[in-house]
């Protein structure tokens, strides 16, 4: 059972002990836009649970977990991913490599780190355990690109059934988040990756090809593309071997 607190047509759930709490994305508030509950924890059962419903965990220390599920969502389709001729130009005189699944610990670090430096961090260290661990369990993914042997951009995710939701990305080198998630939409019809969240709107995302779903058209396309909770196990192949490949 979840307690509600009304607001019209709008409510803030207040999640209880059970990992399978499920608001009503319809009914999430309209300020702020798209806060649909709050509480709970970060257990990976409740994380699965609620991501394949289309909400996520957003907060800052010492706010208590806030959960999301925007009235638009961002999101972009691996086919139509557009990568610009001056992007294309700049990567081909890289010698970048590219691998799946290889530093995720690095990735996420660099994630919180570099944010953290700039605005402030939603990346706390709660989050890092609980998104590693859904990592241990084959569910969350990062893509990493590396000069030799340092790693200088990459993102990371998690993949359920055909979607994959991005979570964050970063660059120590210019263009190198952008090279990740082109990398990770030409393999994505070898993973039979259907569609990507990007969860939230900005011209970054929308210069690379993405575009906003109503919620209505989002939800529809999470119960078709996630049947049910599972790994994606062509992805987690990709990763076994340990191989870096030219981009």
């Amino acid at each position: 059972m979840t307690t509600d607190i009304p607001n019209e047509k709008h409510e803030l759930v207040l999640l209880t002990e059970s990992p399978y709490d499920t608001p009503d994305p319809s009914k999430a508030l309209e300020d702020p836009e798209g806060l649909s509950a709050v509480g709970g924890d970060l257990s990976t059962a409740r994380l699965l649970h609620l991501y394949s419903k289309g909400f996520f965990p957003w907060f800052s220390d010492p706010d208590p977990i806030l959960w999301w599920h925007p009235a638009e969502r961002c999101t972009l389709v691996p086919n139509t991913f557009h990568a610009s001729k001056s992007l294309k130009k700049a990567l081909k005189k890289t010698q970048w490599t590219y691998s799946v699944n290889q530093a995720f610990s690095q990735v996420i670090e660099q994630c919180a780190s570099l944010r953290a430096d700039k605005e402030g961090t939603w990346i706390s260290t709660d989050i890092q355990s609980a998104y590693t661990e859904l990592h241990k369990m084959g569910f969350a993914h990062s893509i990493e690109i590396w000069h030799q042997e340092h790693l200088i951009g990459g993102f990371y995710g998690i993949a359920m059934g055909k979607m994959f939701f991005g979570e964050s990305m970063f660059s120590l080198q210019a263009n190198a988040s952008k090279a990740a998630l082109r990398v990770f939409c030409s393999l994505a019809d070898q993973c039979e990756i259907q569609l990507i969240d990007c969860q939230v709107e900005s011209d970054h995302l929308m210069s690379l090809g993405a575009k906003c779903l109503p919620r209505s058209v989002f939800c529809e396309q999470l119960a078709q593309f996630i049947p049910r909770v599972e790994k994606n196990m062509k992805l987690l192949e990709m990763g076994k071997n340990g191989t870096k490949y030219p981009l």
